[in-house]
């Protein structure tokens, strides 16, 4: 073999040698356990003389509205590690707010934004609090606060701050998720029956 093949076989093994070192350099990633919450959807009741609702646009906690799992402990805050919606939190609950309203018996009809519809009345929710909690007790509680007003005319005819805490069965993800739902569940269950009744 001449001087030239061999120091162009050479030159392949070697780049092939330094080429795979760098693969093995590489971080290896785990990928995230996907999770969602929402409110199981029922068969929506009739509603003869529905009361439309819009839903005005909301603030939703700016460090809670993306897909990660926001935590508190004391001043410190965190995210679950290697744990995600599957989707935005806000888009989650926005979802879960409509299923809620669809759902529940009364006579509010909510009217999503960029339906073409006629209401004398809107809905504004502010997501204060939507983080899971460390500190209060043995395991996690789960905390949503929300900021509700109902407006007319671009004045406000009625406000209220809504609360749920639900505590963890334990420290797993499954566990916690599963307060967020209840939480959840619970909050939208009282703002669903506020704004019926200060619509009526």
């Amino acid at each position: 073999m001449t001087r030239p093949a061999l120091l162009k076989l050479a030159f392949a093994g070697l780049l092939a040698f330094s080429l795979s070192g760098c693969i093995s350099l590489l971080p290896k990633v785990k990928a995230s356990q996907l999770y969602r919450f929402g409110v199981p959807v029922a068969e929506a009741p009739d509603r003869p003389d529905a009361i439309g609702v819009f839903r005005a646009g909301g603030l939703f906690q700016r460090e809670a509205a993306g897909d990660r799992i926001l935590t508190i402990t004391g001043d410190r805050a965190s995210y679950i590690a290697e744990t995600r919606w599957v989707a935005p939190s806000e888009a989650l609950f926005d979802e879960a707010v409509s299923a809620a309203f669809d759902s529940a018996p009364g006579r509010v009809r909510l009217i999503p934004r960029g339906e073409p519809a006629h209401a004398n009345l809107a809905l504004r929710l502010d997501v204060r609090n939507f983080e899971t909690r460390y500190g209060e007790g043995r395991d996690p509680v789960v905390l949503i606060r929300i900021r509700a007003v109902l407006v007319r005319d671009r004045a406000a005819v009625a406000e209220r701050i809504f609360e749920a805490r639900a505590p963890a069965e334990r420290n797993r993800v499954a566990a916690i998720v599963a307060a967020y739902n209840t939480a959840l569940g619970k909050v939208l269950g009282d703002i669903v029956a506020w704004t019926n009744s200060s619509a009526a």
